[in-house]
């Protein structure tokens, strides 16, 4: 069996690995672009801020170790230009020499990834302007800033590149600007979650334009103009394209591939396009989301890996399937740590799911042992059935482990509620002896069984401010002095019962607290007295961060600039 390979990097690399290891008989040719291999994209920001010193540790293989290991025909520079399914040959050109040759195959594995959006906007094409997609792009970036010492960089889009990149550039000492043409940094996201990022963001002295387009470029002596759309444009003497990527598709068009969203291929469960014996996958491809159901390209190395295997037992004669891919994904934010799984609330709605949701600051480890941080999980799930769609969260030590352990839960369909049950790790350094996720359980069961009802921040400027509904802050009175929700009345918890008196039967009752302990339990003691009330999802702290980062946005719309 003779099998080439398009594309040398996540998805293809892991099959031609795979191929070799289930057949020690097959021919296996990989023609790479790229003058690399088997690289690791994720680590290319890290390379440009130092953090990652030697280039060499950016790629896990060379052709030379690949083929001494597995015996696999490595060749970089060489770009395939066409197929043809009927003869099965594909052609190839050598970049470095300009030679074109035609290659047979009898299997044919497509794994060209996905390249940085650039959209036909006026200036695309300056020398100033970069875009990170390949390790050779990479040098260009580190070189430009090694020879020309840019004191300022404009990044055109706010995801994981954008803010990897900013997060780099801001620690070589340069002046950050990052323009996102939403209203948030980070889609997945939820705007409430996002607002803990856009703080770190603006605490690490990095700018933000939000929810304006960019127009275009325009090249000056000292600089590059970053043209928007209704806004002032930004200077920067060095400007990163990272809006997205684009499916790199344009072979498997040219080849009559069947293609689907966003030009991506279409591929069956076990990676099979619509012509017999070719094959794709990684960013390329369009897979099915595993919580919606809905087909989308999913630009992520975990899913490209797995795919990967998954055609490379097809191709030896298995039957694999790949079940979909839910999009779990980490990213450190200066001294943040945001994951998330699934899809978030926005998403949920958009697709019509009855969604609940909620919201906890818990700390990483247990509060008794030193150096425990606080943070925040937000869990998504369908009304009725509990089941889970997402989570996001967003802290320091800890988050990681926990958005594994709620992707898993995802993946192995169980029912919000049963995030109770879950045995896991605890030791004081590490976890609490109710851990996070546990107790994301109990708050969610506390609902199912009706011990508990919730109001969150969208509700606090809608709630009637006319006298039939009680606001109550049970925190104490420094905290409560300190800031509070508009026309909260502050009873501490611990006072409660002594004052209830205070509080006129017959009125719902909303309460808040710091993070939503004391509120929970003042609920309980409220309930226990016949009174209806609500619990505030997320306590103070979330509101405070909500609210302060909806005002600095609101102003940096209306002034141009969010610093």
């Amino acid at each position: 069996m003779k099998v080439i390979i398009v594309g040398g990097v996540a998805g293809g690399a892991t099959a031609a690995a795979r191929i070799r290891r289930l057949d020690e008989q097959a021919e296996i040719i990989v023609f790479e672009r790229s003058g690399f291999i088997s690289y690791a994209n994720c680590g290319l920001p890290y390379y440009i801020g130092g953090v990652i010193d030697d280039e060499e540790e950016l790629t896990l293989q060379t052709p030379e170790s690949f083929y001494s290991r597995f015996h696999v025909d490595m060749r970089v520079h060489h770009e395939v230009t066409a197929i043809c399914p009927e003869t099965k040959r594909v052609t190839v050109k050598n970049l470095e020499t300009g030679e074109v040759f035609e290659e047979s195959y009898d299997k044919l594995l497509l794994s060209p990834g996905a390249k940085p959006t650039q959209p036909p906007l006026p200036g695309i094409d300056s020398k100033k302007l970069f875009t990170l997609r390949t390790v050779e792009d990479t040098m260009r970036i580190k070189a430009y800033i090694d020879e020309k010492h840019p004191r300022s960089a404009a990044i055109a889009g706010g995801g994981f590149i954008g803010l990897e990149i900013a997060e780099n550039l801001r620690g070589l000492g340069m002046e950050v600007t990052i323009i996102e043409g939403l209203n948030q940094l980070m889609a997945p996201f939820d705007a409430d979650m996002a607002a803990f990022i856009h703080a770190e963001v603006r605490a690490q002295g990095v700018g933000m334009v939000l929810g304006r387009m960019v127009a275009g470029f325009q090249e000056t002596e000292d600089g590059v103009d970053v043209l928007l759309q209704d806004a002032p444009a930004v200077h920067a003497d060095m400007v990163i394209l990272a809006i997205g990527v684009t499916p790199d598709t344009a072979l498997a068009k040219q080849t009559g591939l069947e293609c689907g969203v966003k030009g991506s291929i279409v591929v069956n469960d076990r990676m099979e396009t619509s012509i017999p014996d070719i094959y794709a996958v990684g960013d390329a491809v369009q897979v099915q989301h595993f919580v919606t159901g809905a087909l989308a390209p999913i630009s992520l190395a975990g899913p490209a890996n797995k795919q990967g295997r998954i055609a490379a037992d097809n191709i030896c004669g298995g039957d694999r399937r790949f079940p979909g891919a839910q999009g779990s994904s980490v990213i450190r934010i200066f001294d943040l740590t945001a994951a998330s799984t699934g899809i978030n609330e926005r998403t949920a709605k958009a697709a019509g799911l009855q969604t609940d949701k909620v919201i906890l600051s818990p700390g990483s480890h247990a509060g008794y042992y030193p150096g425990a941080k606080t943070m925040t999980m937000k869990v998504v799930f369908e009304k009725e059935t509990y089941r889970l769609l997402g989570a996001q969260i967003i802290g320091y030590e800890g988050v990681d482990k926990r958005i594994d352990v709620l992707a898993t839960a995802i993946r192995a369909g169980m029912k919000a509620t049963e995030l109770q049950d879950l045995d896991l790790a605890y030791a004081p350094p590490y976890s609490s002896a109710k851990d996070p996720v546990n107790m994301a359980g109990y708050i969610i069961d506390n609902l199912a069984t009706g011990v508990v009802k919730q109001w969150f921040v969208e509700d606090v400027d809608t709630l009637p401010r006319d006298g039939s509904v009680t606001l109550l802050d049970t925190r104490t009175v420094e905290e409560y002095e300190a800031g509070h929700a508009p026309d909260l009345i502050n009873i501490p918890v611990d006072e409660l019962r002594e004052r209830i008196g205070e509080l006129e039967p017959g009125k719902p009752v909303y309460v808040m607290c710091q993070s939503g302990i004391r509120s929970y339990i003042a609920t309980r003691i409220l309930r226990g007295h016949g009174f209806d009330c609500y619990n505030f999802a997320g306590g103070y702290r979330f509101y405070a961060a909500v609210k302060n980062d909806q005002r600095l946005v609101e102003q940096a719309t209306a002034c141009g600039m969010d610093r």
